[in-house]
């Protein structure tokens, strides 16, 4: 999928999980559900960090543009000495690494490790890597053409102070999920976990599916594209991806926000 339903789907998955907590009785406070829905967006895009042409790796500028070509080696390097004899030879990394379970649950995980380690500070600067990306991908009609760049900058870190000091205040949601002493934020890595999961979910919708699954082996592949069957896929960008999954998604992070808040 493209970078705008990638976000979308983001946004709506931590929305849902928000209905899903408030019928369980653990009630997201609403600043934990607004950052986590937008960390989500963010993260939804941040698996095609292997990809030169991806969202991702234009929103930083250079710095992004070297770690994409970092990580998009990495990728590769992974494929080639973990490939079994049924996965095809390929010539670069997309697709590979950061699109599986394993890539996500480190993604989670080192937010989670580094909001709790690095305190404020980091999680600012967490806070505004994914309000980057989630402006990106939400609004991706005015973030267009570098001359934005500076400004979608601005707004993310101006973003992120806000809604760092809102999260901040008692009972709004710093230690939201877990109450510990010294554990405050640890429920960062949540969103950015499942945006990237959604982002593989999306991905295997396409007709070149997604490994999801590595390193487990599907028979003679370890890199097995999963998907649904072959006449229910479609081209990332295609109708049926703005048509209908776009605007699926926007009505489902509707229902899933007024569930979550206890409108309905």
């Amino acid at each position: 999928m493209m970078g705008p339903a990638h976000s979308l789907s983001g946004a709506a998955a931590w929305l849902g999980v928000g209905a899903a907590a408030a019928a369980a009785g653990h009630t997201m406070p609403w600043p934990v559900l607004l950052v986590g829905a937008l960390i989500c967006a963010g993260a939804a895009l941040a698996p095609d960090l292997d990809h030169k042409a991806a969202t991702i790796s234009r929103a930083f500028g250079p710095v992004s543009t070297w770690l994409c070509e970092v990580v998009d080696k990495l990728s590769y390097a992974a494929y080639k000495s973990t490939r079994k004899p049924g996965d095809p030879r390929r010539s670069g990394g997309h697709r590979t690494l950061t699109h599986t379970w394993l890539w996500a649950v480190l993604t989670g995980a080192v937010c989670s490790a580094a909001a709790i380690a690095g305190g404020r500070w980091a999680v600012l600067a967490i806070l505004f890597v994914f309000m980057v990306l989630a402006i990106e991908g939400l609004l991706w009609r005015a973030a267009r053409g570098s001359s934005s760049d500076v400004l979608v900058w601005l707004l993310a870190a101006t973003s992120a102070w806000i809604l760092a000091g809102t999260l901040d205040k008692p009972g709004n949601g710093s230690d939201w999920l877990f109450s510990q002493p010294g554990q405050g934020y640890l429920w960062l890595g949540l969103p950015v976990f499942l945006g990237s999961l959604v982002h593989c979910v999306g991905d295997a919708l396409t007709v070149s599916g997604c490994p999801i699954l590595w390193p487990i082996p599907l028979g003679r592949k370890r890199w097995y594209p999963i998907g649904p069957p072959k006449g229910m896929r479609f081209r990332a960008g295609s109708w049926v991806e703005i048509k209908v999954l776009m605007p699926v998604f926007m009505v489902l992070g509707g229902v899933g926000c007024a569930a979550a808040l206890n409108v309905i």
